[in-house]
């Protein structure tokens, strides 16, 4: 088992005033999923994938990540835990404006002390993973949306992580990008990349195995895609 949560909870204090932002979340994710975080804005969605991602720590309930339980570590424990095994891509893709593709990507090498010897293999591995390694001479800014998500997922995977957390990733890119970043995803999972997705669209949703939809701090179903959809069919409709 990957992630094991039960009863997790976040709970907002202010001037006395308690503000719950996320309620008896209880599920379970296995190695390799594919799965959706689904809800509207407020929902919750993105606190429980901060409290998953390790960038925030719950108020209450159990989190166990590989066994370990997550409650019980230090900062700095939480930290190299966090560089080691989880990647992230942002909706606004995070990337420093004026500093090349290649830098970009080899930010989070910067961190690992036993990456020194092979840095620019493992940097152009990844930006061959997302087709923009003929980029990486470029400043972030001279690129497209779409080119900047897949830099920023080429980033994520650059440590070689077990998850990879999307926070709305399609959503400041058009149709054909979207779906692009998606198919990614999707050869990630079949690849055996664990993918954790946060969208408030159905569309995107489905292009995951899984979907837990979230209303209220509360997960409200938890269920396996029925008709899922796959970005290189999708894709081939567009042209």
């Amino acid at each position: 088992m990957l992630i094991e949560a039960k009863r997790l909870a976040k709970i907002y204090a202010n001037e006395g005033i308690e503000t719950p932002a996320l309620l008896d979340a209880t599920f379970q994710i296995d190695q390799g999923e594919f799965v959706s975080i689904m809800g509207p804005s407020g929902s919750g969605k993105s606190t429980l994938m901060h409290i998953l991602g390790l960038l925030d720590r719950s108020t209450g309930g159990e989190y166990r990540l590989e066994g370990r339980d997550v409650v019980s570590l230090s900062d700095d424990e939480l930290a190299r835990l966090r560089n080691e095994e989880i990647g992230f891509v942002f909706q606004a893709f995070n990337l420093l404006p004026r500093t090349s593709v290649f830098e970009n990507v080899e930010l989070p090498l910067l961190y690992d002390r036993n990456s020194a010897e092979n840095t620019k293999e493992r940097v152009m591995a990844a930006l061959k993973s997302v087709n923009m390694e003929h980029r990486a001479s470029f400043f972030s800014s001279q690129l497209s949306g779409g080119e900047k998500q897949r830099v920023a997922i080429a980033r994520a995977l650059v440590n070689n992580p077990k998850i990879i957390f999307a926070d709305e990733p399609t959503g400041n890119l058009d149709s054909k990008s979207g779906l692009q970043v998606m198919r990614i995803f999707q050869k990630l999972s079949e690849e055996g990349k664990t993918i954790i997705l946060v969208t408030h669209e159905t569309f995107t949703a489905e292009h995951a195995k899984r979907i837990l939809r979230m209303m209220d701090g509360r997960i409200v179903s938890d269920e396996s895609v029925a008709n899922r959809r796959f970005a290189d069919q999708e894709n081939m409709l567009l042209k």
